[in-house]
């Protein structure tokens, strides 16, 4: 098979998806792999590491998406629409329910689309997305941290206070991944933590785990509508599987909030869980809503990507070579985690959640893996 490995192009995106002995060990399995030059130079990596490696570094992005399998970190963006081909894996974090032109183009195309996202555990587990969401938790944390500072607009607050001055209120909605490793930094830095969650055994988990700062509560319209208006900074991390993420905290509620407040949405891949989150880049991060700052940036991990590229390409790497040594389709009926990764399969939506965000009936999964 031909892998592809092209340099990202999102906005401030700097994780590249295949690192050096991802190279060496594709082609060991008798893959060739084609590098686009400069991929990994926002990872600290140069090109004579990938041709050591075994890659074929090659100068344009064309020549890379000219592959079998490409292997990306983002969603192609609209300048790579032409660039994918029927029939052709792309393996990659893909959030299709909350971006529907995206989700049309790769249709037209006849793409398969795995999603990192979605490939799940039958325990639940979600092992391509757990890194970044790793990442993405600590880092709502150290953004939310600096936007609380005046100069940024925000109140003027220190997270952990000094002594005889309270610390800032930092309430997280939804206690998974993300918003554990929030409450972790938040928690550290001396912060008083409040985290929401529907799972209460998830709720006792954290309860034993966290320090005595953070306070674990139930999460329902109530508790959230009495919490909100408390942040000084507010964390949501709420996450349904490859489906749209719901809106748990209202416009309402954050017209209620104090002013200079800060919002940091780590759902807003997924269309974001609090009604006011609109996307924003690295470059352009925050606005202001109700005297209220929202940090939204799609790509967060993006900006430590030597970090997040080692840890995303540590899970991703299995799945690639197994995607690669017998095709996506055998692949997928060995692997009931990775068939939950296939979103979109030449021209028709596989995943249920991706569906139901646009109101479609998902494709058989049994139909598209039908065939050699």
């Amino acid at each position: 098979m031909r892998i592809g490995v092209p340099k990202e192009v999102k906005s401030d995106e700097y994780r590249v998806s295949v690192l050096p002995v991802g190279v060496e060990l594709l082609t060991h399995d008798g893959h060739a792999v084609v590098v686009e030059t400069g991929a990994g130079l926002g990872s600290g990596i140069a090109d004579e590491e990938y041709r050591s490696a075994g890659a074929m570094i090659v100068r344009h992005a064309e020549d890379a998406f000219d592959a079998d399998m490409v292997i990306k970190v983002k969603e192609p963006q609209p300048e790579e629409y032409d660039l994918v081909r029927h029939g052709q894996v792309v393996f990659t974090y893909f959030h299709f329910a909350a971006n529907e032109p995206l989700t049309k183009a790769m249709l037209e195309r006849g793409v398969v689309c795995v999603a990192y996202e979605t490939i799940q555990t039958d325990d639940g587990d979600l092992p391509l997305l757990t890194p970044m969401s790793e990442v993405a938790g600590k880092m709502a944390i150290q953004q939310g941290a600096k936007y609380l500072e005046r100069p940024m607009m925000g109140r003027g607050i220190l997270l952990g206070g000094v002594p005889g001055v309270a610390p800032a209120d930092v309430v997280i909605i939804g206690g998974g991944v993300v918003g554990t490793n929030a409450a972790k930094v938040a928690a550290g830095l001396g912060a008083n933590v409040t985290v929401l969650d529907i799972d209460l055994d998830r709720l006792r988990y954290l309860d034993d785990i966290l320090p005595a700062n953070v306070t674990t509560l139930y999460s329902d319209p109530h508790s959230v509508r009495r919490m909100v208006p408390r942040a000084d900074l507010l964390i949501g991390a709420v996450l349904i599987p490859g489906a749209r993420a719901p809106n748990i905290v209202t416009a309402a509620m954050v017209a209620e909030m104090k002013p200079g407040a800060v919002i940091v949405d780590v759902a807003v891949d997924q269309g974001g869980c609090i009604e006011t989150t609109r996307p924003t880049t690295h470059h352009d991060p925050t606005y202001v809503t109700s005297g209220v700052v929202h940090y939204a940036v799609t790509n967060m991990p993006g900006a430590v990507g030597r970090t997040s590229s080692y840890a995303l390409a540590n899970v991703t790497l299995p799945y690639a070579r197994r995607l690669a040594a017998s095709g996506w389709r055998k692949a997928m009926r060995a692997d009931a985690a990775l068939a939950r990764g296939l979103n979109v399969v030449e021209g028709r939506i596989a995943h249920a959640g991706v569906a139901s965000a646009f109101g479609l009936a998902p494709a058989p999964l049994e139909g598209a893996l039908g065939g050699a």
